[in-house]
């Protein structure tokens, strides 16, 4: 395919991280029903598809605010030139309560760290090479941070990347955050909860018809006895674009461990079923994990998302004195216009208290303790959220959210004998209910890029103890200022 010019002609298109302040609204203008979604229920979004969501919407006449849209396409306009390169250098502070990223399951120190960025991209026809390099002193204080704590200046690669982009087919090799599901909420499959890993990607298909398989290599474990486990991550789904008011997309993931385990072949083929490679076929192990997204426009501007996913059923001894109840998790959403300039969104989300894991503790769907999708289960959350832009550079998020945690973890060993079948399918032990109030701000204008929230929570059973309270503040900020430049090779 490399080397047929005329049918598979095409030029790359970056993608716009999942951090870029000026996403948020982009994400309004598609729940106010003004474009329509790129890509549904699969994020990041790449530049061209925004571009063409904008421009359709302006055409149809369905964009009200065209001052947004303008910006928005300013921002992530293509380069004319089939060779040319893009840089900018932004620095900065970040502010937190807490490093964890996550202000509902909240850990990590607090304070006030620098940060600086070098955002550098270079386009050759169908390839484009991403580099995002980032000084990040506040990692070595979220717990979630696989990385090296013991030293003062600590540093990532938000973005990096070569894209090989044609007709019908793309090619990723590198790491970015990614969202499986609905806006709002971390995707149950693949979410940008953690850090993001190196990866394979392939694409193949066009906006009605698109299959997509993802191949990780997770770090290794080490079991009791010292040995080294290794395991690998697989995720394939195949998108359907029913039309412009319903879309369908179903997935399947796998995690595979053991101490002799390779990547073999069956897995990495992305038409095949995991499941029938798996217990209903060869009988290899792993953890597989099946679901659907579902996203229908049920009027002029209201839309409805769900995503389902089915981590195991017990089929057989549903009664039985050792069974262990399903594993599941589902969301459901709904967005819409609640006047021509305020959009709305209310979800509710739930896992169950033994979702992600299973009684081999190596092929939970964690990758150094942090969950690839959800990192928490057993729990269940209700948000509601407006947005309303303050001006074409700046957007406003009100929200209010009501999350109920029980004491399962993903980490915890899996209940045995009788303990299996006295787990409760959600909630176990005493359940701590966090009531969260916040507003949230992104945008940029000019030099000055920034995105923060400020709220007060207020958490009932604290710390699981029955009759616990206490009312915080919980409070993030970055705040950069910097320059873009770009030209032809």
């Amino acid at each position: 395919m490399l080397v047929v010019p005329g049918l598979l002609a095409a030029q790359a298109s970056r993608y716009i991280p999942l951090d870029d302040p000026r996403l948020p609204a982009l994400e309004h203008l598609v729940a106010l029903g003004d474009i329509d979604d790129p890509s549904p229920s699969v994020r990041p979004i790449r530049r061209a598809d925004a571009l063409r969501a904008i421009d359709s919407g302006l055409a149809r006449g369905t964009l009200r605010d065209s001052l947004l849209g303008a910006e928005l396409r300013r921002a992530w306009r293509e380069d004319s030139l089939e060779a040319h390169w893009e840089a900018g250098l932004h620095g900065g502070a970040q502010g937190y309560t807490e490093a964890r990223r996550d202000p509902l399951h909240r850990a990590g120190r607090d304070g006030v760290r620098p940060y600086v960025e070098a955002p550098l991209a270079a386009i050759f026809g169908p390839f484009a090479l991403v580099s995002r390099p980032a000084i990040e002193p506040r990692l070595k204080d979220d717990p979630d941070w696989p990385g090296r704590r013991d030293l003062s200046i600590t540093g990532r690669h938000a973005e990096g990347y070569i894209l090989g982009e044609w007709r019908w087919i793309r090619l990723f090799y590198g790491q970015m955050d990614r969202n499986w599901g609905p806006v709002g909420l971390p995707g149950i499959p693949l979410s940008n909860y953690g850090y993001p890993r190196p990866e394979l990607a392939v694409e193949i298909g066009n906006d009605r018809l698109r299959l997509r398989s993802h191949a990780l290599t997770l770090a290794d474990a080490t079991d009791s006895t010292g040995a080294v486990v290794h395991r690998y991550f697989f995720a394939h789904r195949i998108d359907l674009n029913l039309s412009r008011r319903l879309q369908l997309g179903l997935w399947e993931t796998v995690i595979l461990a053991g101490q002799d385990r390779t990547f073999d072949g069956r897995y990495r083929n992305p038409v095949t079923l995991l499941l029938l490679a798996n217990q209903y076929g060869l009988g290899a192990e792993g953890n597989v994990m099946v679901g659907v997204d579902a996203r229908w426009r049920v009027g002029g501007r209201t839309t409805l998302h769900a995503q389902l996913a089915l981590d195991d059923f017990q089929y057989q001894n549903r009664s039985g004195p050792t069974r262990y109840p399903d594993r599941y998790a589902f969301t459901l959403m709904a967005t819409g216009a609640l006047t021509p300039r305020i959009a709305w969104r209310a979800g509710y989300t739930q896992a169950s208290s033994l979702a992600f894991r299973t009684a081999n503790p190596f092929e939970a769907f964690t990758d150094q303790g942090v969950g690839l999708g959800r990192s928490f289960a057993d729990n269940d959350q209700v948000i509601l959220r407006l947005s309303l832009p303050l001006t074409r550079h700046w957007l406003a998020e009100p929200e209010f959210t009501l999350l109920r945690q029980g004491e399962g973890r993903i980490g915890a060993p899996w209940p045995t004998g009788t303990a299996a079948g006295d787990t409760p399918f959600l909630h176990i032990g005493i359940t701590e209910r966090t009531w969260r109030g916040a507003v949230a701000v992104s945008g940029r204008q000019g030099a000055v890029r920034l995105t923060g929230s400020a709220g007060i929570q207020q958490v009932e059973n604290a710390g699981h103890q029955r009759g616990r309270s206490r009312t915080d503040f919980a409070g993030r900020l970055q705040a950069t200022i910097g320059f873009d430049t770009r030209g032809g090779f």
